[in-house]
């Protein structure tokens, strides 16, 4: 899967055609963990400006996740006894990982962000392990995950996991530690190497000092203390005065406004267009200079960044469907949203657990930098697990409830072939509902054929014409052996290349 070079053309202006079903799957395989066949159907025909107008708005009117009981708990709030709350912390995090991972299922572009800017503020759990910590981490990333990032960057700086994990709880005023200083510029606004220089990085640490008191009972949020801010005269980006953290990210954003806005622009290209933004052959910087443009004429608002990008011309051709590897979470959450197939704490539970084993480890990513993403989703270890582990969730369905992959081929090919005897319509169906551009060549198709097909019945069994009189021994709606067809159609499937693409 190295050959996906960027070729796309094409401009920011608006999509006007209406969608059909194929770009209306990319939208919602994109803007969110994919969607049943029903939303697709009807999102097909809809206009990209109506569809993601609605899909925005729905993002920035919802609420965050519910606070649980032990939001606000300290470590005062625990059994003393070391074992007891060692497992009455992990039900709260297993707990709270399940809740967060079904809003992934059901809150489509918001989560998806959520969830992206989890990988781009990062923090791992098991650095700052206070459960407290991490219901405000993820309120804050949900909060402001299509809000203003000027205000998203001031605000999750000031979480205590952030201060936790990257050291700010340790900046005192006479003793800097330059640790989130370095990556604020590095890694969340700026990039590598790029408009800051390391006394700039040495006199921000010391702007940021002073939040570092944090109580005597442990897990308790931190708080500002002024006597161990760092008072003295800084110069940061060649302004200099007695600064403090709210006016970092003033000085930042008024001075490298263009550095930040190409910086995220570009990552948000990346993460949901094409991974490949570098290539001379194609015109994505034009597209992220286009979209830097619109961040910063909007005062670094997300949404109109967004917008403008999903509504696009861009964004919706050819060369930017199926180019993109899904993660872990992509996979198990696509397929039980596009099936409809129903799940349960156990089967999110799965996920959740499968996703960890193949490298994405939900509220740990590896490191401060994050999940590399796309081509590092894909190695030896990795495909074979991806195979096995949806295989299981496969079968899982298929255990729990036989009758609906018919249900979902069913839906598939839609009323007016509900009770086909054609074979071919039912995989075809199948195949787009699953793949992001059906497979590649008919020898692919072919052999989904013949996984769909049962061995040992004659060719005729599914024409018309197998008993006289006209009426097919095998019909989509009633046959009993269509149930497993669709498994074996479907396990056979989620082991080709184009379904690890989205």
């Amino acid at each position: 899967m190295e050959f996906f070079i960027n070729c796309n053309t094409s401009s920011l202006a608006p999509y006007t055609t209406p969608l059909d079903g194929q770009r209306a799957q990319h939208l919602y395989r994109r803007l969110g963990f994919s969607a049943s066949v029903q939303t697709i159907n009807q999102a097909t025909g809809q206009t990209a400006g109506n569809l993601v107008n609605s899909l925005i708005s729905e993002a920035q009117n919802m609420p965050p996740l519910v606070a649980p009981t032990w939001a606000d708990w300290n470590n005062s709030n625990y059994p003393e006894d070391d074992d007891q709350r060692g497992q009455l912390m992990r039900s709260q995090q297993e707990e709270f990982k399940l809740a967060y991972t079904n809003s992934l299922l059901d809150n489509n572009l918001r989560d998806r962000l959520s969830f992206f800017w989890s990988n781009h503020f990062v923090t791992e759990l098991d650095v700052y392990n206070c459960n407290s910590f991490l219901y405000h981490y993820i309120n804050c990333l949900q909060r402001n995950a299509i809000g203003n990032f000027k205000t998203f960057v001031s605000e999750i700086g000031l979480t205590s996991a952030m201060l936790y994990y990257l050291d700010g709880v340790y900046n005192n005023g006479n003793n800097p530690n330059e640790n989130y200083a370095r990556e604020l510029y590095e890694l969340f606004t700026l990039g590598e190497g790029n408009g800051y220089t390391e006394q700039d990085i040495i006199e921000t640490a010391k702007a940021l000092s002073g939040y570092v008191e944090r109580g005597e009972l442990g897990c308790e949020q931190v708080v500002f203390d002024a006597s161990k801010f760092n008072s003295e005269s800084k110069t940061i980006f060649g302004r200099t005065g007695n600064w403090g953290y709210d006016d970092v990210i003033d000085i930042l954003f008024d001075e490298r406004a263009n550095e930040i806005g190409y910086f995220i622009c570009k990552k948000l290209y990346e993460f949901f267009v094409h991974p490949d933004s570098t290539d001379a052959a194609n015109n994505a910087k034009t597209i992220i200079d286009g979209l830097t443009a619109t961040f910063i004429s909007n005062n670094f608002e997300l949404a109109p960044v967004l917008s403008q990008l999903f509504k696009s011309q861009h964004f919706f051709d050819d060369e930017a469907i199926g180019v993109i590897i899904k993660s872990p979470f992509d996979l198990y959450l696509n397929i039980t949203k596009e099936t409809g197939f129903a799940y349960n704490d156990t089967t999110i539970g799965s996920a959740i657990n499968y996703s960890g084993m193949l490298g994405q480890d939900l509220f740990d990513p590896f490191d401060v930098a994050g999940w590399q993403r796309n081509r590092d989703w894909i190695n030896t270890n990795f495909m074979i697990g991806r195979w096995l582990t949806m295989e299981a969730i496969v079968d899982g369905f298929y255990q729990d409830n036989p009758e609906q992959f018919r249900t979902f081929a069913m839906d598939a090919v839609g009323p007016a072939n509900s009770n086909t005897s054609n074979p071919e319509i039912v995989v075809r169906a199948i195949v787009d509902k699953i793949t992001p551009k059906g497979l590649f060549t008919q020898q692919d198709f072919d052999n989904a054929m013949s996984a769909f097909k049962i061995e040992d019945v004659p060719e005729d069994y599914y024409g018309p014409d197998y008993i006289p009189g006209g009426q097919s021994l095998w019909i989509l709606s009633v046959s009993q052996e269509v149930p497993s067809q669709v498994h074996l159609l479907i396990r056979h499937l989620t082991r080709q290349p184009e379904f690890q693409l989205k």
